[in-house]
């Protein structure tokens, strides 16, 4: 069997590909290409190409693509071939220049949010250069960014990229203060966790609502879920470990770093953890993950669910967002050494992100505000929808010294003793790790929890990048041309702690009175995401994104329209479905079964038993009015559904879905999950809830 380091990355045109199959002065001035972010000539494009295709087809393959990811967070790939006609009816394989830097796919059809007609069907893609192509399917796969005629962002790519050039142009004027004069840019990098489910296919496709919408709309609790903590960590079952090795082989091929896999803490859910990479890189690797993830599942007979929240009662699936800085010399900027008192550079930065968080966690809410996570945030599985940071106690007593002025004694680390002597000793992290906290220092890095499991991590790193940034801006214009550079540099960490200490929680953010002690800290609560993303237009935000270059007005209203439309939409189809279910399925299947509890009521009284205590003639009762309360439930709903085409402002029709479609749904679902629970498992339309979180044997 070959080994991973042989195969590892085998279906990816990367730096070794690259070296041997172009002529060393080409190769060079690629690099400078990726490195610099230098034009790339045509004529250089000419060489890359006919390279690149050769390769490609040694591969096996017959097309290419360019590979983009529109703003319905999803990929998206329009196939040409590589075949050329030539006299006497054949063909020769071609792949120019002109084909690798640029395509044109129809921009009509994809989610634009105003900033094209539909007749205005042109849009371009373009090549970005630092993320390798990669082969998929025998398709030569080339990752783009996507833009209008007029030169919009059509997609999560084009802003990801603006802002990490934001934060590196800033970044690097902070660094330079500190004397770091071999630094030439800075990068963000991102590892991605994904959470997400394994069920059998064969519940899957008795589920209307698992197929039409990937959640549940019903389902009464099983007598077992997840309070007995079993599934967390524990044995993985044979099938899903053939599935995870597959999924890893995958991976591998396309030099994607997965390195971390395990049973999470609901039945049947599962991660998978990579190591960190640049961050567009991550992005791209990210939205690979998750198609493998779905497509190597149908092989094994299983359906993968990336809904945030497929079943209630048991916890939803979530993103962790790993975010750092470093330097292309290999520093990591997040870093605080041994001595993080002592390193003001660390500090500076650290002040940054403090500060960024605290000045945008709007924007934060927003990137993770969908249909989907609305049901997820702020349960005992995921963090509140306030934004908070989480630091932990030797850097929080470090901020505390520096606000008041005191020397901080640096502790030696405390040993931690199991209390079984054949076990060794270890030192003690100076942080524990803070579940219910969405911003939370780990180490060398902050993790983002609010992330949704389905969710383009490019719009949560575009907040961050972009907040960062304006950040890194201030601090670099108040001490670029200081007097007393380091009197100077204290004074602004000082003062940055004592304005921003507020968004710092290191407590636990499910306890209620966290809620109320935010309230008085003034730390926004957007709970839905018609709560949050009109705040994309506060002039702040369009200030800032439009000072960095990272989004222009016209996209920000793009953006708010897109996001609006989208809820609106998840909810209108989940509406739809709710009703298609109950009119088809679940009303007649509970009055079926009514009519043979009858019959046997019917016969009991016929022949003379008792019926004192009769189970038919209760449960009729019962169920009789069950559904009748179901049916004005379903009826007021649908008058409430002819309602929806009325509403011209986005944000007032997806309030509408939020308040009254949503709020009747959940109405109808308390109904027919009481019905469930009193309905003969063989006369129910569904699999239960039992039945498919125990499917994977």
């Amino acid at each position: 069997m070959e080994t991973v380091s042989k195969y590892f990355g085998c279906e990816v045109f990367n730096d070794t590909v690259m070296k041997n199959s172009l002529p060393p002065e080409a190769y060079n001035l690629m690099q400078r290409t990726i490195k610099n972010g230098k034009h790339l000539e045509i004529g250089l494009a000419n060489v890359v190409a006919n390279a690149m295709k050769d390769w490609a087809i040694e591969k096996g393959a017959t097309h290419f693509t360019h590979w983009f990811q529109p703003m319905t967070g999803i990929t998206a790939e329009k196939h040409d071939s590589f075949i050329s006609p030539v006299s006497g009816g054949k063909v020769i394989m071609e792949f120019s220049g002109k084909e690798l830097i640029q395509g044109e796919p129809d921009a009509s059809s994809f989610p634009s949010g105003g900033l094209r007609a539909t007749f205005e069907a042109r849009g371009y893609t373009a090549w970005d250069a630092t993320s390798y192509a990669f082969i998929k399917d025998n398709t030569l796969c080339i990752p783009t960014a996507f833009c209008s005629y007029g030169g919009h962002a059509l997609d999560k790519k084009t802003p990801l990229l603006r802002s990490m050039q934001a934060l590196s142009r800033q970044a690097l004027r902070v660094v330079k203060l500190f004397g770091n004069e071999d630094v030439n840019f800075v990068d963000t990098t991102v590892g991605a966790e994904q959470e997400y489910f394994l069920i059998d296919r064969s519940v899957f496709d008795k589920r209307k609502d698992l197929i039409y919408t990937g959640r549940t709309l019903f389902g009464a609790k099983p007598p077992k879920g997840q309070e007995m903590d079993d599934h967390y960590f524990g044995a993985i079952k044979p099938r899903v470990l053939s599935f995870m090795k597959e999924l890893d082989e995958e991976l591998w091929k396309l030099g994607i770093l997965a390195k971390t896999e395990h049973n999470e803490v609901a039945p049947a859910q599962h991660e998978l953890a990579p190591i960190f990479t640049t961050t567009n890189i991550a992005a791209d690797h990210n939205q690979l993950t998750m198609e493998l993830m779905q497509k190597i599942a149908k092989k094994h007979d299983m359906v993968c669910l990336l809904h945030e929240k497929p079943f209630a009662g048991v916890n939803g699936s979530g993103k962790h967002n790993n975010w750092s800085i470093s330097t292309d010399t290999g520093k990591n900027l997040l870093n605080p050494g041994d001595t993080p008192a002592q390193n003001a550079q660390f500090l500076l930065f650290l002040c940054a992100v403090i500060k960024a968080v605290d000045d945008y966690q709007d924007l934060l809410r927003i990137s993770v505000a969908s249909a989907g996570n609305d049901h997820r945030l702020g349960a005992n599985e995921a963090p509140p929808a306030i934004v908070s940071m989480f630091l932990g106690t030797e850097l929080s007593e470090i901020l505390e010294a520096i606000e008041n002025d005191v020397a901080y004694g640096k502790k030696e680390k405390e040993l931690m003793r199991i209390g079984v002597h054949t076990l060794p000793k270890f030192p003690k992290d100076s942080t524990d790790r803070n579940r219910t906290s969405p911003f939370a220092f780990t180490g060398n890095k902050f993790e983002f929890r609010m992330l949704g499991s389905s969710a383009s991590i490019s719009d949560a790193n575009v907040m961050i990048n972009t907040s960062v940034a304006e950040v890194l801006k201030q601090f670099a214009d108040q001490l670029e041309n200081s007097p007393d550079f380091e009197k100077d540099l204290h004074d602004l960490i000082k003062k940055t702690i004592s304005e921003h200490k507020r968004i710092i929680f290191n407590g636990n953010g499910y306890d209620d009175k966290w809620v109320e002690e935010a309230e008085k800290r003034g730390l926004m609560n957007l709970r839905s995401t018609p709560d949050c993303i009109p705040y994309l237009l506060a002039p702040k935000n369009v200030k800032l994104f439009s000072d960095h270059k990272v989004y222009s007005i016209e996209e920000l209203k793009a953006q708010c329209d897109i996001q609006l439309e989208v809820y609106s939409k998840v909810i209108n189809i989940e509406a739809l479905t709710l009703l298609n279910m109950v009119n088809k399925d679940i009303l007649p299947a509970v009055s079926g079964f009514v009519r043979e509890l009858s019959a046997a009521y019917n016969q009991k009284k016929q022949t003379g038993l008792s019926l004192d205590l009769s189970y038919e003639e209760d449960m009729i009762k019962e169920l009789s009015s069950l559904s009748g309360e179901l049916y004005n439930q379903k009826s007021k709903l649908e008058k409430e559904m002819e309602k929806r085409e009325s509403f011209e402002d986005m944000n007032e029709k997806a309030v509408f879905f939020r308040d009254v479609i949503l709020a009747g749904m959940n109405e109808i679902r308390r109904t027919v999950d009481s019905m469930e629970d009193k309905t003969r498992s063989s006369a129910w339309p569904y699999p239960t809830y039992g039945a498919i979180l125990f499917s994977v044997k």
